[in-house]
Order: C-alpha cells, then sequence, then structure tokens
C-alpha cells in the first residue's frame, strides 16, 4: 500500500523529477526492499559471475552509483549502474524523459548524463559487501576519440566493479551506434580488452547492442564478439521502433524501453543464441515486467536477464514477485536449475 502510494505520488510530478525523488527515497530507507532472493533453482553462474538469481538491474537507474547500498538489499542478483563516461557531461537538453502508461513503456533522450567516471569510481571504491556490480562504459558526446573513452573509464573504474559493459547501443548520442559496425567495434574491443588486461583481476566485459539490427548486423556482431574474448553480449538496449504505441508522447524522440520492446528483443536474444551456439553468455533485456517474461528471456537464451522501465510501474515489489514466480515456473517445467532452461524455447522466436 506505502508503494503504491509512493508510486501514485511519483507520477504526479515531471519523470525525471521523480526518477531523483525515487533515489532520494531509496537512500532514506523509505522504500520497502525485501533482502536477497534466491534458491537452489534460482542461483546461477554467468560468465564466472555466482548470482543469488538471474534477475538484475540494467543501468540507467543509478547513473551515478549513489544508491548502491539500498539496491544490495534490493533483491537483484546484479546490479548495473553508469553508463560513465570519462568526463562528466550534462547530457541532453529536458525535458528527455517520458511515460508512455497506457504502452507501460518509457521513452528517454539522456544522452549519457552522468557525473564522470572519476567520482563514480570513488563512490564505487567504498561499497560494501552485496550483490555483484557492473559499470555501463560510455563515451562523451564531443570526444575526439570514442572509442578510447570506453577503456578510459574502464581504467578509472575497473579495479572497483565486478563486471564491464561496453556500451555502443544507445541511440541518444550522435553517430555512438555507429561503432556497432564490425571493424569500428573490432578496434573499439581491442582497446577495451587491452585496458582489462592491465587490471590485477581478470574482469569479465560484456557488450550491450541495439535491437534495431539487421541480420548481417547481428551476425557480424556475433562474430566479433566471439573472436575478441567478450565475456558476454546483452540483448538489448532500447529501440528506435515505435510500433503498436498508443500513448500521446508515443512521438517523442529517443529510445523506447518497456512492455513493447519485448518481443523485438526477444527476437534478437533468440538470434543471437543461435548465431553463437551456447559458446557467449547472453543476458536478455527488454519488456521483462513479469516471471513469465524473465522466464521467455530464459528459454529464448538468456542466462540471466535484467529490467527497469518495469520499476516505473510496479515499484521494487515486482523484484520478489518475479522471483518467486520464475523459481515456481523453473520447478513446473522440471528444470532444477537456471542453466537447464536457457535456451529450451529459442525455436519459437526464429
Amino acid at each position: 500500500m506505502i508503494e503504491q502510494l509512493g508510486l501514485w505520488a511519483l507520477h504526479r510530478i515531471d519523470p525525471e523529477t521523480g526518477h531523483g525523488v525515487s533515489l532520494k527515497a531509496l537512500n532514506a530507507g523509505l522504500v520497502p526492499l525485501p533482502g536477497q532472493i534466491t534458491s537452489d533453482r534460482l542461483r546461477t553462474v554467468v560468465a564466472g559471475l555466482e548470482l543469488p538469481n538471474p534477475l538484475g538491474l540494467a543501468a540507467g537507474f543509478d547513473k551515478n552509483a549513489v544508491a548502491l547500498a539500498p539496491l544490495a538489499r534490493s533483491g537483484f542478483g546484479f546490479v548495473e549502474v553508469g553508463a560513465a563516461t570519462p568526463r562528466p557531461q550534462p547530457g541532453n537538453p529536458r525535458p528527455r524523459l517520458f511515460r508512455l502508461s497506457e504502452d507501460r513503456a518509457v521513452i528517454n533522450r539522456f544522452g549519457f548524463n552522468n557525473e564522470g567516471a572519476e567520482a563514480i569510481a570513488a563512490r564505487l571504491m567504498r561499497r560494501t559487501a552485496g550483490p555483484i556490480v557492473g559499470l555501463n562504459l560510455g563515451a562523451n558526446k564531443d570526444s575526439a576519440d570514442r572509442a578510447a573513452d570506453f577503456a578510459s573509464v574502464l581504467r578509472l573504474c575497473g579495479p572497483f566493479v565486478d563486471f564491464a559493459t561496453v556500451n555502443v547501443s544507445s541511440p541518444n548520442t550522435e553517430k555512438l551506434r555507429d561503432l556497432q559496425g564490425a571493424d569500428a567495434l573490432r578496434g573499439l574491443l581491442a582497446g577495451v580488452m587491452a585496458e582489462r588486461d592491465a587490471l590485477e583481476r581478470r574482469l569479465p566485459v560484456f557488450l550491450k547492442i541495439a535491437p534495431d539490427l539487421t541480420a548481417q548486423e547481428l551476425s557480424d556482431i556475433a562474430g566479433v564478439a566471439l573472436d575478441s574474448g567478450l565475456d558476454a553480449i546483452i540483448a538489448t538496449n532500447t529501440t528506435l521502433g515505435r510500433d503498436g504505441l498508443k500513448s500521446a508522447q508515443k512521438g517523442e524522440m529517443g529510445g523506447l524501453s518497456g512492455a513493447p520492446l519485448f518481443e523485438k528483443s526477444t527476437r534478437v536474444l533468440a538470434q543471437l543464441s543461435a548465431l553463437t551456439e551456447g559458446r557467449l553468455p547472453l543476458i536478455g533485456v527488454g519488456g521483462v515486467d513479469s516471471a513469465e517474461t524473465a522466464y521467455a528471456k530464459i528459454r529464448a537464451g538468456a542466462s540471466a536477464v535484467q529490467m527497469y522501465s518495469a520499476l516505473v510501474y510496479g515499484g521494487f515489489s515486482m523484484i520478489g514477485q518475479i522471483l518467486r514466480g520464475l523459481d515456481a515456473l523453473l520447478e513446473r517445467d522440471g528444470f532444477a536449475s537456471v542453466a537447464e532452461a536457457v535456451g529450451t524455447g529459442r525455436d519459437a522466436w526464429l
């Protein structure tokens, strides 16, 4: 009841202001949090990371790593913060975040607004024991060498996180998605991997891709990913598509996330699973808002899943509901673990 009243109040104000209020409420202890949620079926390992459960928080919710302590008690099996860029940047002009309530969706055009890698590294350095924490790596809008920016952020923040994600798929930084091309991506990843190898411990590196890729582009990315030594791929980021939307703000520019992204992102996930033939863990994101959608991602080929936009409409109580429901679905279908279910329904999406 308290959470529903809080969501009602947040939806009465500007979305970006409401997001800031939600972070403050988390840090003030005003949001009921379930603590760690796990079971023998839910425990899993992705890219060498031991997760209490396969449900993660996607990047973008805690851009500046300001709510690490409460998020450690949120029930998520892992948390991704950022995106971080080498230098602080304000992002695109406001308004830049829009609720599409009729569609249970969100459009954003933030443009990697963040306080910069040094400030974020200082917070990550102080974090205490908790779930696996990763950092989404970004590039400054005005950078002369965007590929080098990713390595720069990794150099600063890599010692303080459990994984890092190369984000070349945000639609809100001009020409950033051009870095998904095979040659550009190969060069970018070579620089990131060289920086990773210079760290004192081996840090898993993930790649986050867009849902708006052609079959050939997806095939090229899969090949580069396998050749480069990447540890996982996150599929997918937001979409530029607007098919089937009802909300008045559907025409706003930016990336669309939430329920309408589910089918497109899951289809890309399944295609990627087929292309990589199980040789690379995949993390499914896009439209996860229930146990059933999380389970569908896993059966389409995801070893773990992430969510974010659904929290805007359902709040943090969703985390426990999804995980308890997922455990029940795995038990119903005779799977002893998440890993056993991965990819078992992939052909339905191809």
